[in-house]
C-alpha cells in the first residue's frame, strides 16, 4: 500500500470513529416521547373536571321538581346540554314539557342541593326545599341562585344510559351582586360551586389569573373575599412635600396596583388628589376585615411603599368611616 492510500485509509477511519462517539441526534425534539416526562396512562378515564354545579327545575305531572346535575357543556355558542341518567324522576317532566331550568349553586344553596340529589322526587316531594318563582318561559327559578337559565329543549341525544338534552337559552336571570358596574356578569363575584366526580366533591372557584388572549397585556387580579362585620373603611389623608411629589406618586401608585391585584381582602384603594393643591392626597381604603389589613401592612410591597415614602410625608392623619349605604360600595377592582 502506498503512502496515497493508507493516508486515505487512516482517515477514513478516523472519520468512523469520530461520527460513532459522536452523541446521538434525536428526530423530533420538540415533541418528547410521553414516557420521558414521566406521564402515567390512566386509560379511557374521563377527566374533563370539574364542572360548574347546577340544579335543574322542572315540573313533573304538574308538581315543581329539582335534581341537582353535575354533567353540563356548551355546544357552540347558542345551545347548552344538560347530561342526566334515564333514572331520573325528572327526565319525563322535561321530555313531556320540553322545558327546564339551569341554577347555578352557591356555597349557601349548597346543603339544599346537595339533598336534593340524594332523594329521588319519585318517593320524596322536592318542590319546597327550595323558595321559587315560575319564570316567563313557565319553568321554576329559584330564588337563591345566583344565577338561572330558563331553556327550552330542541333535541335529546340518548347514550347508554344517559338522556342528553340540548337546549337554547331563553332567559338568563341574574341577582344584582354578580353583575360588575357595566351590568355584565363578574363570576369572581358569582364564585359558583364546582362539582369533582371522580371523588364526588364540590370544590370552589379559583382567582382571576389573567385575561383572555391578553396575557402578556394584563396581570390577572385576585379573587376578592366578601366584606366582614369587622370590615374596614378608611380615608387616608396625606400630605406630601411638593419637592417629592412625583416621586411619591409613583411609589402610591405601585402598592395600589400591587396590593388590587394581589391581596383578596384588600377591596378598594381609590387615590385622589385636590385640584388646588396637589400635594393633599386622600386614598379610600376598604379591606374585608381586620385580618386582611393586617396582612396588608405587613406585605413586601406596603413595607417597601412605607419605607421609602417617610421622608416624603409631611402630614398623615387615618380617620375609619361607616358606610351610609353599603350597596354602594366602590369596587376598583373590577376590570
Amino acid at each position: 500500500m502506498d503512502g496515497r492510500n493508507l493516508l486515505k485509509t487512516v482517515s477514513s477511519f478516523a472519520l468512523l470513529t469520530m461520527l460513532s462517539c459522536s452523541p446521538t441526534v434525536k428526530e423530533n425534539t420538540d415533541q418528547p416521547n410521553i414516557m420521558e416526562v414521566e406521564k402515567k396512562n390512566l386509560g379511557k378515564l374521563l377527566a374533563l373536571y370539574p364542572k360548574p354545579m347546577t340544579v335543574v327545575g322542572t315540573k313533573v305531572e304538574g308538581k315543581v321538581n329539582w335534581l341537582v346535575v353535575g354533567h353540563t357543556g356548551v355546544i357552540g355558542h347558542d345551545r347548552v346540554l344538560v347530561s342526566m341518567s334515564k333514572q331520573h324522576y325528572s327526565n319525563q317532566g322535561i321530555k313531556q314539557s320540553k322545558k327546564l331550568s339551569i341554577n347555578l349553586v352557591s356555597r349557601e344553596m349548597l346543603p339544599k342541593a346537595d339533598y336534593v340529589g340524594s332523594v329521588s322526587g319519585e318517593t320524596v316531594n322536592k318542590s319546597s326545599v327550595f323558595a321559587y318563582h315560575i319564570g316567563e318561559n313557565g319553568t321554576p327559578v329559584i330564588d337563591v341562585s345566583p344565577l338561572t337559565m330558563e331553556c327550552n329543549v330542541v333535541d335529546i341525544y340518548e347514550t347508554e344510559g344517559f338522556d342528553n338534552f340540548i337546549c337554547t337559552v331563553v332567559n338568563t336571570y341574574a341577582t344584582p351582586d354578580v353583575l360588575d358596574h357595566n351590568g355584565k356578569l363578574d363570576y369572581a363575584r358569582l364564585k359558583p360551586v364546582l362539582f369533582e366526580f371522580p371523588t364526588y366533591s364540590y370544590l370552589a372557584t379559583g382567582e382571576v389569573i389573567g385575561k383572555c388572549l391578553n396575557l402578556d397585556e394584563e396581570p390577572g387580579m385576585c379573587a376578592k373575599q366578601p366584606m366582614a362585620v369587622d370590615g374596614i373603611v378608611r380615608l387616608s389623608k396625606i400630605e406630601v412635600y411638593p419637592e417629592y411629589l412625583d416621586e411619591y406618586m409613583k411609589y402610591a401608585t405601585e402598592v395600589g396596583e400591587v396590593s388590587l391585584r394581589t391581596e383578596p381582602g384588600v377591596l378598594t384603594m381609590y387615590a385622589v388628589s385636590e385640584k388646588e393643591n396637589p400635594c393633599m392626597v386622600t386614598i379610600l381604603e376598604i379591606y374585608a376585615n381586620q385580618k386582611a389589613y393586617e396582612l396588608h401592612i405587613a406585605s413586601e410591597h406596603f413595607q417597601k411603599y412605607k419605607q421609602g415614602t417617610l421622608h416624603m410625608v409631611k402630614r398623615l392623619t387615618l380617620t375609619d368611616q361607616t358606610p351610609l349605604n353599603p350597596a354602594n360600595q366602590i369596587n376598583n377592582f373590577i376590570q
